[in-house]
């Protein structure tokens, strides 16, 4: 439980705890302990306007750990995570190192922009001792280009090798402005055949009072620098254009390859359902 600061780690140098951060408000919805006061207020009130908020943070996360052991089951080692967060709770460089066969190692590129979540997975990274295989690259992913000539994602990925790539509940924060199709289109290009795309994004139920919820959700960012665009499952499967999807194909979050049966979810975890898709696809030779 995170009830008061003093749960929380030390801050990094220079980071503002007066302001809620994105990345910490993430990790507080996850059951994780690197959020704040702040972080945990400004969750409260979410949850007061749209309460699948943390349900759907954790089916996101959940998600993305099952992409990952099946990535490493079919033996990809090199994982390059946009728009990583705050690298806490289920992260990708702990799914790796635990499923790994024992004297293997993996490799993990974590990208994220915000300041804040770059200064924590920094300081995270360093206390675990894994920075000789896992790293931040503090950059924008809407800028492909900079990010796969960054020193840290040349020192440990190697292109020319299979990489999963996971775009996990970060494409919603991409308008039609910033093009999301070719954006996704410039990581895959530069993949080797066999690499993986692991996708997930927030959509619009077709019920109309389920979708008012969520809609009251996407307003709430509307006007700050991570505007949401809710998008349709069509729009969502054309993201894997040119890949072949891998079963199940485009489902809601719970139900790729769960490890429980969703129709047997607690009840306010089936309500948070609808409100995403997701899938996974492979690049073909």
């Amino acid at each position: 439980m995170t009830n008061g600061k003093e749960t929380a780690p030390e801050a990094p140098p220079g980071v503002d705890l007066e302001k809620p951060s994105a990345a910490r408000v993430y990790d507080w919805y996850l059951g994780g302990t690197h959020n704040w006061a702040v972080d945990r207020e400004f969750g409260r009130r979410i949850m007061q306007l749209w309460p699948h908020a943390k349900h759907g943070s954790r089916h996101n996360r959940q998600f993305m750990n099952r992409v990952v052991r099946a990535a490493v089951d079919a033996g990809i080692r090199q994982f390059l995570d946009l728009g990583s967060g705050v690298p806490t709770v289920g992260n990708v460089h702990e799914v790796v190192r635990e499923r790994l066969p024992e004297g293997e190692r993996g490799r993990v590129v974590y990208v994220d922009y915000e300041e804040v979540a770059a200064a924590h997975a920094r300081l995270i990274l360093e206390r675990e001792g894994a920075t000789d295989w896992a790293a931040l690259v503090q950059h924008d992913m809407r800028d492909p280009a900079g990010i796969l000539r960054h020193p840290e994602t040349r020192r440990l990925l190697d292109l020319d090798e299979p990489v999963c790539v996971l775009m996990i509940a970060v494409l919603h924060f991409v308008g039609p402005d910033d093009g999301p199709n070719e954006l996704v289109r410039a990581y895959v290009d530069k993949l080797a055949p066999g690499s993986w795309l692991g996708l997930s994004h927030m959509t619009t139920p077709d019920d109309p009072e389920l979708a008012a919820g969520v809609l009251r959700f996407a307003d709430q960012y509307r006007n700050t620098a991570n505007p949401v665009w809710l998008r349709p499952r069509d729009e969502i499967a054309g993201f894997f254009a040119g890949l072949t999807l891998l079963e199940p194909g485009i489902t809601h979050l719970t139900d790729w390859r769960p490890d429980v049966d969703p129709a047997r979810l607690p009840p306010a975890e089936a309500q948070a359902r609808p409100f995403a898709w997701c899938g996974v696809a492979e690049k073909p030779d």
